[in-house]
């Protein structure tokens, strides 16, 4: 049988997937079972418990609510980074006119707020008061790698900062839209 993990969205589950394989989450499988949504991918498996996915929906949480047990945070700001390139690409290619269209827009968009969520992840990380997160906080190879050669990265300060210019972004971009 294999390992299962634990997801509290399905999006957390396919950007696990993702990590663990250069587009994986396009590869993997969603079944229904009793306990909620499994995605699977080769011998991989992530749980989605129905109420999980449901809270998230409903209260808006693209990742889900509490703490990942899935991504730590250094690959969440891995993660954000990934989206602000697509959405920052995709923005000057709507700015200028090579890409048009509700799709065009939606996916800039959708980038940005992903960017700026998956900071908010990272930062759920840290105990409170604290300016850096503790090492133990990191469990995943890309994780204690950027916490070695890039712990500007990872403080508090830099990744509130990193999420005010994501949301401020987004809005900007949405600002580009005319009715």
């Amino acid at each position: 049988m294999p390992e299962r993990g634990l997801a509290r969205s399905l999006v957390e589950a396919y950007v696990h997937f993702d990590l663990v394989r250069p587009r994986g989450s396009a590869a993997a499988e969603v079944a229904h079972e009793p306990d909620g949504l499994v995605l699977r991918l080769g011998e991989a498996e992530v749980l989605v418990p129905y109420e999980a996915e449901e809270a998230a929906r409903e209260q808006g949480l693209t990742f889900g609510a509490g703490l990942s047990e899935l991504l730590d945070p250094g690959q969440w700001t891995l993660v954000a980074a990934t989206y602000a390139g697509r959405a920052l690409e995709g923005g000057l290619m709507y700015a200028a006119g090579a890409a048009a269209g509700d799709d065009a827009y939606e996916r800039v968009a959708t980038n940005w707020r992903f960017a700026a969520d998956a900071v908010a992840e990272a930062l759920k990380f840290f105990p409170e008061g604290a300016a850096e997160l503790p090492a133990e906080a990191f469990w995943s190879e890309e994780g204690r790698t950027l916490r070695e050669s890039e712990p500007a990265r990872l403080t508090r300060e830099k990744l509130e900062r990193d999420l005010t210019f994501y949301r401020r972004s987004l809005t900007d971009f949405q600002r580009l839209r005319t009715p």
